[in-house]
């Protein structure tokens, strides 16, 4: 019997923030934040919006989560992102103690794995949900960015 609440299940509503960034033309990766099979957080990259480098999706759903629960630890909690973090959000998810990373597409140039970021001790990642879709998504939008240049 397959499980409603799978990653798959919570990778499309991470897409599905990502295409709104898509929308706002920011580079469009999408992040939501469960906990108990229930979405606390959602983020999306803001940082074309906001003009601040550190918006990314990961971090608005960080705050999002912090302020949900009223404690700054994300324990018990899994962050769904459709691109592999960054150094920059990796150091706030081992700050956050988060018990999951589940990521879709991989980023081999600022990837938190390929720079080997340290990640909490207990934190534990997993990548390539929803891959294609997610790197489709991002792909579409450089495409168009460049005809648009």
């Amino acid at each position: 019997m397959m499980h409603p609440f799978d990653d798959a299940y919570f990778m499309k509503k991470a897409l599905q923030e990502a295409e709104i960034a898509f929308e706002k033309g920011e580079i469009p990766v999408g992040a939501v934040i469960v906990i108990d099979n229930k979405v606390i957080a959602r983020g999306h990259n803001l940082t074309e919006t906001l003009t601040d480098v550190t918006a990314h999706a990961e971090m608005q759903a960080i705050t999002a989560a912090s302020n949900f629960l009223g404690g700054k630890y994300l324990k018990n909690c899994t962050l769904y992102v459709t691109l592999e973090p960054c150094q920059m959000c990796a150091g706030a998810l081992y700050w956050s103690q988060i018990s999951n990373i589940v990521y879709g597409a991989t980023d081999l140039e600022r990837g938190c794995m390929h720079l080997k970021t340290k990640l909490h001790p207990k934190t534990l990642i997993k990548g390539g949900i929803m891959e294609a879709e997610a790197s489709e998504l991002l792909k579409r939008f450089f495409i168009e960015k460049r005809h648009l240049n």
